[in-house]
């Protein structure tokens, strides 16, 4: 059985060690890309990030010069196999792109391409990106090349490198949109205890793969296995820390709906069984629905983090003439009465505070042992 010469396999770990290494996110993709050229020894790699428009918000590419480069000229748009694999979900192997119905060509500076790999970056169920290669160098002059499976296997691990870098990226933008000091606090607690662990234990897998390169190809393979799992739970997380800064999501969404992708994305990212149920509610002024998003969000993050619940249980129905949210976990529960320090850490002030604002009101009921219920309601809806 032949083995991938252990240059492939150094090449995986230094884009693993990448993403623990640059800040930049850019400076990732480039080496994420980079490192797929290599490995698996392609004249031409590609990483596109979409936007809305049909285009691509951020485009990398290696193995082209900047002159040729600039060149080719604008951006490509979301259409033929680019399109399929960005809208399809799901990874293309040419043997020749060229032949391929779906191919539309390209400018008269780009470079001649034939066999082609590209598979579609997923966080979650959304599509965040495309990574694709061409060109498979052959051995001899006179070899038939391609892509095999195993390259296939190769760059979906980097394809889910890919993801966490791209979804950094979000992460790092929404904080700059922060603008209350509690908030940023927040954020900050969030990814030191929910992702600087995972991402600790994957640099340290990483390097144990590096370290096995080139005495032990086959062990450095099952690390690289362990680094892949490691991502995948970091790229949970790392999620869920966007979707929480994310109240612009109200104006277009609603509350409802903004609610339930958010309790779907902790559902993902926590053992924690998190569930959701909201029907009948009517729009609401934008700063009652802020003030209910803040206040169930501060909740879940007590469930979550602090009370160590196997189930969180969040509503949204209308009562009376008001609209109620309610956060009921089966956690470690506390004691209300006596909970004036603890109270202030685990942000019960900040939530009262936060429906007295809006002319609602606050209630928890908790005993040790028993979990805890936050009920906030407000007239209207």
């Amino acid at each position: 059985m032949s083995h991938r010469p252990p240059s492939g396999l150094a090449a995986v770990s230094a884009a693993l060690l990448a993403m623990s290494r640059h800040l930049e996110v850019r400076d990732v993709l480039k080496t994420i890309v980079a490192s797929a050229r290599e490995l698996l020894d392609a004249e031409y790699a590609a990483l596109g990030v979409p936007d809305d428009h049909g285009g691509f918000a951020q485009f990398v590419v290696d193995g082209v010069s900047d002159e040729q480069w600039k060149a080719i000229g604008p951006l490509p748009r979301q259409h033929g196999i680019l399109a399929a694999m960005l809208h399809g979900a799901r990874t293309e192997r040419l043997a020749d792109v060229r032949k391929d119905p779906r191919f539309e060509g390209w400018p008269s500076a780009h470079p001649d391409m034939s066999d082609f790999l590209g598979l579609p970056i997923r966080d979650g169920d959304e599509t965040i990106g495309a990574l694709f290669l061409a060109n498979k160098r052959c051995p001899k002059p006179e070899g038939v090349c391609g892509f095999t499976a195993e390259d296939e296997e190769l760059l979906s691990i980097l394809a889910q490198h890919a993801a966490i870098a791209l979804t950094n990226a979000r992460l790092y933008e929404r904080s700059r949109e922060l603008t209350i000091a509690e908030e940023r606090s927040r954020l900050a607690h969030e990814l030191h205890d929910a992702v600087s662990q995972k991402l600790f234990s994957l640099r340290l897998t990483a390097q144990a793969a590096t370290a096995l390169v080139d005495r032990d190809p086959a062990r450095a393979k099952g690390e690289l296995q362990q680094v892949a799992s490691l991502a995948a739970e970091a790229v949970e997380e790392l999620r869920a820390a966007v979707v929480e800064l994310r109240p612009a999501a109200l104006d277009e969404d609603g509350l409802v709906a903004t609610l339930r992708t958010q309790v779907q994305v902790l559902d993902r990212a926590h053992t924690a069984r998190v569930t959701f149920a909201g029907a009948g509610v009517r729009a609401l002024p934008a700063a009652q629905e802020e003030a209910l998003l803040r206040v169930a969000q501060e909740a879940l993050h007590n469930a979550l983090r602090h009370a160590d619940a196997a189930h969180v249980d969040v509503t949204l129905a209308r009562r009376d003439g008001a609209t109620v949210l309610r956060i009921t976990d089966d956690g470690r529960g506390f004691e209300p009465a006596a909970t004036r320090r603890a109270g202030r850490h685990l942000g019960l002030v900040s939530m009262r505070d936060r429906a007295n604002g809006v002319g609602g009101r606050l209630t928890v009921q908790s005993e040790p042992g028993k979990g805890t219920t936050i009920e906030m309601e407000i007239p209207g809806g």
